[in-house]
């Protein structure tokens, strides 16, 4: 039996844990379709796109590097995320209409820092990609008062903050960090295969929150080290998990069963 489906696409896809989390909760709930992974290179999107969209199958996907920005303008924005975001992560077919796409990465980043009082206080984040769009909403949601960003390119940061409304500041990907409240590496610093991120962690306040969405590994350079100072620590589940459960709404049509989430990080930590 052929069953409806979901994806998950990039260049690199191999190191993605989104199968395991869909296709835990699809089991869990008993809901009869898949969901799986797919290499789509920077040159192949639209191929892949044209291709899913003549699959009544297809109900729809998920999209990291490096197509998080590339896919805009060949899906609707029903949520104006072009000018508000610069990325989407999730598209969803529309019969004969285009794809529409949606962006999960906001509410699943600040989902663990809801019930922290971060209000008026100061944040540092690592890079200025995809990512970081929605990570630097999310702060913006939040009320963060002032973000620095560590980038390689100090112009493509600046352009950020502008682009975004942001109150910042910009530095040197490897500069020292300021003395802030919370801490994000949204760069694949750290990720395996990529050189590990090792700031200098000394300066921060004792109560600073160092989150890292790099997943694989789960406890990175830059998160040991900071549970060594006894700083509080985030890992890239927290932002992986919260973001999976609303794609899997908008793919099947039902809500995540979260009830489980300690059993689905067990699963992925195995």
């Amino acid at each position: 039996m052929t069953l409806p489906y979901a994806e998950v696409i990039g260049d690199p896809i191999a190191h993605s844990k989104s199968p395991i989390i869909h296709n835990f909760w699809l089991k869990k709930l008993g809901i009869k379709a898949d969901y799986r992974k797919t290499l789509v290179p920077p040159d192949g999107l639209e191929i892949w796109l044209d291709e899913r969209r003549a699959d009544p199958l297809w109900r729809g996907a998920n999209l990291t590097i490096p197509h998080k920005e590339k896919i805009l303008p060949l899906v609707d924005d029903p949520e104006g995320l072009a000018t508000s975001v610069g990325a989407m992560n999730i598209i969803v077919p529309h019969g004969a209409k285009r794809p529409s796409g949606h962006n999960s990465d906001i509410s699943g980043f600040a989902e663990p820092l809801n019930n922290i009082m971060l209000k008026g206080k100061t944040a540092a984040v690592y890079g200025a990609g995809g990512a970081a769009r929605a990570i630097l909403v999310a702060l913006r949601n939040i009320g963060i008062a002032h973000v620095t960003i560590l980038n390689r390119s100090e112009d493509r940061a600046w352009g950020l903050l502008k682009e975004l409304g942001i109150k910042g500041n910009v530095l040197p990907l490897f500069a020292p960090l300021p003395a802030v409240a919370l801490v994000v590496n949204s760069t694949a610093l750290g990720m395996a295969g990529y050189d590990p991120l090792n700031p200098d962690l000394s300066g921060l306040p004792s109560e600073a929150i160092i989150y890292d969405i790099v997943y694989a590994p789960l406890e990175t350079a830059l998160l040991v080290e900071a549970a060594g100072r006894g700083l509080r620590t985030l890992d890239g589940l927290n932002m992986l998990i919260g973001q999976a459960a609303t794609a899997f709404m908008l793919f099947f049509g039902a809500e995540a069963p979260r009830d489980h989430d300690f059993e689905l990080r067990a699963l992925l930590t195995a």
